[in-house]
């Protein structure tokens, strides 16, 4: 399949039991929602907040908006193959994916900038303990989500669904990163914990845009066909 990667429709060869993995994805996407809706609302709330003020929870709450996007968009393709079968358009996709590689540049943007005026002005974040309780909790689900994922799109043949799975994947980094870094906060007190631990996250928001921008996951897909 040359044009694999192509705006066009494509169409998989037929499976007896492909309704049922797309019905679990398509139930694994709203569980994306729905816990990513709780683990922005915590996160964000306690990244914006005199008290907690954390950088690090911020960036994660922000990375949690935007795998809520693509969660979306992948619930769009699956309802479009429930609907109408195996033929679906991939400019969507395509663009979707690009759109999420541009916001995940901007947020590192935000980080580096962030975090260098923190380190700059020589002053630290608080501990705060909703947003390392659901970081926490983030780390076992993101590992069995992205597993699930990964499990029905090499089934089912699906690129998006794939690289969906990759995003939980780096949301489980993420996690361990926010946990590391708040326990830090916590046992040590040093000031500096909250501004490098944000820039150790910059690292990850660079390599998933980078991949989003460039379609990696679609190219890897074409040189398997």
């Amino acid at each position: 399949m040359t044009e694999c990667c192509a705006p066009s429709a494509l169409i998989l060869p037929p499976q007896p039991d492909r309704l049922p993995l797309i019905r679990e994805a398509f139930r694994l996407e709203w569980f994306t929602i729905g816990w990513m809706t709780v683990e922005a609302v915590v996160a964000i709330g306690a990244g914006v907040t005199v008290t907690a003020g954390s950088l690090v929870l911020l960036a994660f709450g922000l990375d949690s908006v935007i795998e809520m996007v693509s969660a979306g968009v992948l619930i769009w393709r699956l309802w479009v193959e429930l609907r109408h079968g195996q033929v679906f358009s991939e400019h969507a996709e395509r663009m979707a994916s690009r759109i999420g590689g541009a916001l995940l540049f901007i947020l590192a943007a935000y980080v580096t900038a962030a975090a260098a005026w923190h380190l700059w002005r020589g002053s630290g974040e608080q501990f705060s303990w909703p947003g390392f309780i659901v970081a926490l909790v983030a780390i076992p689900s993101m590992r069995w989500l992205a597993q699930r994922k990964i499990a029905i799109a090499e089934k089912i043949g699906s690129r998006a669904l794939r690289a969906d799975a990759i995003e939980a994947v780096t949301c489980g980094w993420l996690s361990f990163v926010v946990v590391a870094t708040l326990a830090a906060q916590l046992f040590f007190g040093a000031w500096w914990i909250d501004g490098v631990g944000s820039l150790a996250i910059v690292w990850f928001l660079v390599k998933e845009g980078r991949e989003a921008w460039s379609g990696q996951a679609c190219e890897a897909c074409c040189s398997e066909a």
